[in-house]
């Protein structure tokens, strides 16, 4: 089939949904529709938009708008974990109207201050212990059967984007057979160790773009419409092993070491000895890396979002530290090291 370029001068592709966005919004008799401007950026084909609310409405000054195309995304999955996680006791957006139809969502507004924007080495103590209560909560509350299982082809799929877009189009290399097999003895041990561990509720993105600072009941939870049920040191993994703000290693063993004894505490099943649930954490880290840095990829070269390339060399540093220090998982340097010419580092081994 052939196509016509188009012209830089080109007008751009009527946005069809904002009308009709309008219009529900309109007979809602809530909010004033035209007052609608861009809250927030998404990675996928979800968009946010904050709104002022009626005089003398009953829901502060403003709300959120979600419009997400029901073609391309899973409403009614928000809608459900949203309830799951009010359950637990821990902070996420009231669901004011909605219209699973159209793929619309009028929520309450948790301010506009991410993790992210707020956090520097005065108050991070306060703001991860806060989290990592919040996420104990959570954790607290799963249920079998109730969230679609994180198994182990629900994780290896994850893992083959590294391989294809960051390896194949981002380095624009092709993979050896040798080099392939090595890979996959990293998978393997990798998945060994997230499929023995204890599975709870996971939210799958905690961390610190998807944290609100708020002024109660910190934090403010977002984006956790694809909550899975998996292994327990994935979220933890999430928001200390963050792919946009990196911390000391001291630091990061420290709050660890904190949740570790508080999830005992709790009845959590994690790993009763800590340097397991160390190693545990560790494993689980280099999973979601290895995944984002072929996620990061495919969103730059398939899907035109290059925002993210920027935080590529985090990634990377941690994909690195972590696989020097386990016999299991060092393959993985020595292929990085050959498909990017660098000088292997010194690591120490588990």
């Amino acid at each position: 089939m052939s196509t016509t370029p188009i012209s830089p001068s080109a007008p751009a592709p009527a946005d069809t949904r904002l009308p009709l966005l309008h219009a529900w919004l309109a007979g809602l008799n809530l909010v004033l529709p035209a007052s609608a401007r861009p809250a927030s950026s998404d990675a996928s084909f979800r968009r946010y938009f904050r709104v002022d609310t009626l005089a003398g409405g009953a829901h502060g000054a403003t709300l959120i708008v979600m419009d997400a195309p029901p073609e391309r995304e899973n409403v009614a999955a928000f809608v459900k974990v949203a309830a799951l996680l009010k359950a637990a006791g821990v902070n996420v957006p009231e669901i004011v109207a909605q219209d699973l139809e159209q793929g619309f969502l009028l929520l309450s507004d948790l301010g506009e201050t991410t993790y992210l924007q707020a956090l520097d080495h005065d108050n991070a103590a306060v703001l991860y212990a806060e989290a990592l209560e919040s996420l104990v909560k959570i954790q607290r509350h799963s249920q079998p059967d109730v969230l679609p299982e994180f198994d182990r082809a629900f994780m290896l799929r994850e893992m083959m984007l590294f391989p294809e877009w960051y390896i194949g189009k981002h380095l624009g290399a092709t993979l050896s057979e040798a080099q392939t097999a090595q890979l996959n003895g990293v998978f393997e041990a990798i998945l060994g160790n997230a499929m023995a561990q204890q599975q709870v509720f996971m939210h799958r993105d905690y961390h610190s773009r998807n944290l609100m600072r708020t002024d109660e009941g910190n934090p403010g939870i977002l984006d956790f419409q694809d909550a899975v049920y998996g292994p327990v040191t994935y979220d933890l993994a999430s928001l200390l092993r963050d792919a946009y703000i990196q911390w000391d290693e001291e630091l990061v063993l420290d709050w660890v070491i904190r949740y570790w004894q508080r999830a005992k505490t709790a009845g959590l099943p994690v790993n009763p000895d800590i340097d397991a649930f160390y190693r545990d954490f560790e494993f689980m880290a280099l999973q979601r890396h290895l995944k984002i840095l072929g996620l990061f990829a495919r969103l730059n070269y398939r899907d035109g979002k290059a925002h993210l390339m920027k935080d590529l060399p985090t990634v990377l540093d941690y994909v690195r530290k972590t696989a020097n220090r386990y016999k299991d998982l060092k393959p993985l340097v020595r292929l990085l090291d050959a498909l990017e010419d660098k000088t292997p580092q010194v690591g120490y081994t588990f």
